[in-house]
């Protein structure tokens, strides 16, 4: 018992690499602490069925989509909902969990608020409270872990001394140490390389350099398939907003440059980015990095080895330029604490290591985020503010944060448009603290590309599945989306009107908002259309089109307006066993919406509120009730 009470698990499911980043933190303030074991697993490579076995284990868990579990942890968290389990299962296990999520959505942080609870009912004590990172948080979901490691230490301590004998070696910055980074890079001769250039036509080439670098970043996960699902074309890119309006909306439209599009209503396209050549550039010029040489990247964790023995047959030597544009974010994401941290050991500068131990420090938080969160300052631009750091390539790899891809619903009927897909894109730009304009990356460099430029930029591109699944002809739709929001019901309404002329369609009560007719009315011609005549908004069919503008008058008005006006009709579509989609904005939106419709079916029904938001909860269940927003 004793010598098992000396092992720390950290387990953590993740699906875009924060919550990995965690648990790492995790780990190594444990060995600073004197933990002699310390192991840090994702979820996926622990057996459940050994948990048991386990004296003190920490979650570390990420929530996706609506309150979704990591796709890594839905093996392991089927085994714990299994029945025959009795609820003294886990009763010699210690736990704590913490949860990475983003209060903008309902179901903030559900997978660790679950998780927790399972593993209580399972006889598992809890060593603390669970801790819940928030994305909205300044300091993101570290603002939360900083004081929920200090609790778990202490609680570690006073229930096990033997586990952490140095443990208040983990608060003494000078007490840290820097061990070698986890990845390898392998060199390789250019004279026996064939000249892959990522801008060659050959897109059997081009495929193969994005799927080498994608196998080898440390940040596997964020691709679906290394190998890209499509290479896309921009054949239109159209203002949708008035040009003289601060929000820039466009409509994109994209063919494949080979195989067909294959995808349904409802789906998400994920694009990669290209980064400016310019800011690359610079990075490895500020790096002193080879542009031309070529490398491979492995980890020398052998927990991870053998992630890439399995893609080893995907992954070639690229060169170093090509991989540091297709896997590492060094011109628009903003590095994590630990990046300054090791970047401390590199600095040769005394008042520059000073800096940087203490934005590595708790004591330095709020300061690191005036500097680094809240400027949104970049890899490239912390590097030149701190000169006399020359970090190896190695650890770059490890702790630039990764490109990551980003999702965009679809906004097209793939029956309508064959072999083409169709974008609604907001247009990312802001003005910093200290008046730096920011830009984000995907949207500004597809609003940057001209499709009848004769030099073709081909766009590396997966589709996947949404939370809103594309729902048959015959059934009944209530659909609210401002905005942008407006996006994956364009492919719902393009879809049914096709259906509509070859069969009965059942009808469609579509909410849209905006704040001025005039400006940022979104697809305004073709909504009207479809409200028109036989149209499948039209009041003929049962159904129809409403929309609030929230600037056109002194009073705003918003789509929770509108509903209420057409109380009688939501629920009349109700009753009759429509489905309710709702899209757009996480931060308020889907929360006032889901509020405005209970207090509509109270109102309507004669059922209290409390009912109402059970019978919502059972809609939700029988799969009538989905939620896709985006922050």
């Amino acid at each position: 018992m004793e010598e098992k009470s000396c092992h720390l698990l950290v387990l953590y499911a993740s699906q875009t690499g924060n919550a990995m980043d965690a648990a790492e933190r995790v780990g190594r303030e444990a060995e600073c602490g004197g933990c002699p074991s310390v192991q840090v697993l994702p979820i996926d490579r622990f057996e459940a069925s050994c948990l048991p076995d386990e004296e003190i284990v920490i979650f570390v868990v990420s929530t996706t989509g609506q309150g979704d579990i990591p796709d890594s942890m839905k093996v392991f968290w089927r085994f714990l909902l299994q029945r025959n389990l009795s609820n003294q299962w886990l009763e010699g296990l210690h736990y704590a969990v913490f949860g990475l999520g983003d209060s903008g959505y309902q179901k903030y942080n559900f997978s660790a608020k679950k998780l927790d609870k399972r593993l209580s009912d399972l006889g598992a004590k809890p060593l603390i409270e669970k801790g819940l990172g928030d994305d909205q948080h300044p300091s993101g979901y570290e603002g939360a872990l900083d004081p929920w490691l200090l609790s778990l230490w202490k609680m570690l301590n006073t229930v096990h001394p033997n586990i952490l004998p140095r443990v208040s070696d983990i608060m003494d910055p000078s007490k840290r140490s820097l061990d070698h980074a986890k990845i390898e890079v392998i060199y390789h001769s250019s004279d026996k390389m064939q000249p892959d250039l990522l801008t060659a036509y050959d897109l059997e080439i081009l495929e193969k350099v994005i799927e080498s670098a994608c196998s080898m970043s440390p940040a596997q996960f964020h691709y679906h398939d290394k190998k890209p699902q499509y290479l896309l074309q921009l054949i239109t890119n159209q203002r949708l907003t008035n040009v003289d309006h601060s929000r820039d909306v466009r409509h994109f439209e994209f063919e494949a440059s080979s195989n067909v599009i294959d995808y349904q209503v409802g789906d998400v396209l994920e694009i990669l980015p290209s980064q400016n050549p310019a800011a690359v550039d610079a990075f490895i010029q500020r790096c002193n990095l080879d542009p031309n040489c070529y490398i491979t990247v492995k980890a020398r964790d052998t927990e991870k080895q053998s992630i890439y023995k399995s893609i080893k047959s995907l992954v070639r030597p690229i060169k170093l330029k090509n991989f540091v544009e297709l896997t590492m974010d060094v011109a628009s994401a903003s590095p994590r604490r630990y990046f300054f941290e090791v970047m401390s050991f590199y600095a040769t500068a005394e008042h520059e290591k000073e800096r940087l131990q203490y934005f590595a420090s708790p004591e330095g938080m709020d300061d690191l985020y005036q500097y680094n969160q809240r400027e949104r300052r970049t890899v490239v631009e912390v590097l030149e503010d701190f000169p006399s750091v020359q970090m190896p390539f190695e650890w770059l790899v490890q702790l630039v944060p990764p490109l990551k891809t980003r999702a965009f619903s679809i906004s097209s009927s793939p029956s309508v448009h064959p072999n083409q897909v169709h974008l609604t894109v907001s247009i990312v730009s802001w003005t910093t603290p200290f008046k730096r304009t920011r830009h984000g990356l995907c949207s500004s460099w597809l609003a940057g590309l001209d499709p009848f430029k004769s030099c073709v930029v081909h766009i590396p591109a997966w589709i996947t599945r949404g939370s809103l699944p594309p729902p048959p002809p015959s059934l009944p739709l209530i659909l609210i989306g401002p905005g942008t929001g407006c996006a994956p019901f364009r492919a719902f309404v393009e879809e049914r009107a096709l259906q509509n002329l070859t069969r009965s369609t059942s009808p469609i009560l579509f909410f849209f908002g905006c704040r001025n007719q005039s400006v940022d009315f979104l697809y305004k011609n073709f909504w009207v259309a479809q409200a028109q005549d036989d149209g499948v908004l039209s009041a003929d069919k049962g159904g129809g089109f409403f929309v609030a503008f929230s600037r056109d008058q002194p009073q705003k008005i918003y789509v929770q307006q509108k509903m209420k006006e057409e109380s009688k009709g939501i629920w009349s579509l109700l009753s009759s066993g429509a489905a309710i989609y709702i899209a757009g904005s996480s931060t308020k939106m889907p929360a006032d919406v889901t509020s405005t419709l209970e207090e509509i079916i109270a109102v309507e029904s004669g059922m209290s509120k409390e009912s109402a938001a059970r019978w919502l909860r059972l809609l939700e269940k029988a799969g009538k009730f989905f939620i896709e927003a985006w922050s």
